[in-house]
């Protein structure tokens, strides 16, 4: 009867543990989001500026901070509306972001490729997670490839990559995979 009442409590607590493990971190992850999404036109270039929000956890900073590499891609579509067809296809941008965390310096180092892949390096984090959720004055595509008065769409999500560990690793962090999550596309109209 012992053995019972043992394998049907060791049953449970895994359960609960598998509840709690996989069910209640993606929601967490879930309410990440693009916000402040703005499409402007400096010098005849179209500029998309946006933010992420909700998109870093306790986990993820002791993680950071632990030496793992954090990357958030974002993915960026421009099209031209038709109203009778299907929307053209202009543009399609790819931008990374990445932190690191320096343990010897006591410094984090990010990194945009939008502006050539150049390293900032903050002593803050509250800084360096500014930096790395944000979109700040993106050129879509040059103006040669647009037409004036004409109407396009700007497609946008961000996703933050999975961590990659040795195989071995995996048993022992699998909790990281957790906090891994990609955002809802987003559209916003504009008019050239």
């Amino acid at each position: 009867m012992r053995l019972f009442v043992k394998e049907v409590i060791a049953r449970a607590a895994i359960m609960l543990f598998l509840f709690f493990g996989l069910f209640a971190s993606p929601a967490r992850a879930s309410e990440a989001a693009l916000t402040d999404i703005m499409v402007t036109n400096t010098g005849g270039h179209p500029l998309l500026s946006f933010s992420i929000t909700n998109c870093f956890t306790e986990d993820m900073k002791k993680a950071i901070e632990n030496g793992i590499n954090t990357t958030f891609t974002f993915f960026i579509k421009l099209y031209e509306i038709n109203e009778f067809w299907w929307d053209k296809k202009i543009a399609v941008l790819k931008v990374s972001h990445d932190i690191r965390y320096d343990n010897l310096k006591k410094v984090y180092m990010v990194r945009l490729s939008e502006r050539n892949n150049e390293w900032i390096v903050v002593q803050d984090f509250q800084e360096a997670k500014e930096l790395a959720s944000k979109i700040v004055r993106l050129k879509i595509v040059e103006p040669h490839r647009l037409c004036k008065d004409s109407r396009y769409r700007v497609r946008m999500m961000a996703e933050l990559d999975k961590i990659t560990l040795p195989f071995y690793l995996h048993y022992v962090f699998f909790f990281l995979s957790l906090w891994d999550f990609e955002t809802d596309w987003h559209t916003v109209d504009f008019k050239y």
